[in-house]
């Protein structure tokens, strides 16, 4: 029998763009960040899945049982703990799990969260060009970001996204 996560992953794994069902939530809000504790990096911090295929265990360790898999390769995360070589995970559902660090890259990107799609711009502003629209659960390259927008690329094409519509980026981030 499938598990609900199971289900949900085996449903990224069907198309690079798939449709999904409308995810409302907004850009992870702000949040204290620490080093962590292996990597001296913050934490919490985004990363991006590395592998077509990755195994969430309950636990840091290959003893610990593998609760689903992750399916689609370049799927944001947000790295929330560490121990050892592993790395606790959370993804845009809030569930969470622990994987190899080897999985897992330092390459942004973001979900789009806002259904049915979202206009990428020329420019960060709601007054510029549309240059593409994505559909929500689209997997967005990051590649920089402002107080309110974020630029970033799909399917080849580069344009300018409202923070509000990614999972992957947070409120307060600037890069």
């Amino acid at each position: 029998m499938l598990t609900p996560r199971l289900r949900l992953a085996l449903g990224f794994a069907l198309a690079l763009n798939l449709c999904l069902a409308p995810i409302s939530a907004p850009a992870t809000q702000p949040a204290e960040t620490r080093p962590g504790p292996v990597t001296n990096l913050p934490l919490p911090r985004f990363v991006s899945l590395n592998v077509d295929r990755a195994n969430v265990r309950r636990g840091p360790g290959l003893t610990h049982r593998i609760d689903w898999v992750f399916l689609r390769r370049d799927a944001p995360l947000e790295v929330v703990a560490e121990h050892g070589h592993w790395r606790k995970v959370r993804d845009q559902d809030n569930a969470d799990g622990w994987v190899h660090h080897s999985l897992l890259r330092g390459r942004r990107t973001a979900v789009i969260t806002s259904a049915p799609d979202v206009e990428l711009r020329a420019e960060p502003a709601v007054s510029a060009r549309v240059v593409a629209r994505a559909e929500a659960g689209v997997i967005a390259r990051v590649l920089s970001c402002a107080p309110l927008w974020c630029r970033v690329e799909a399917g080849g094409v580069r344009g300018w996204a409202p923070k509000t519509d990614l999972w992957g980026v947070r409120a307060d981030e600037t890069f």
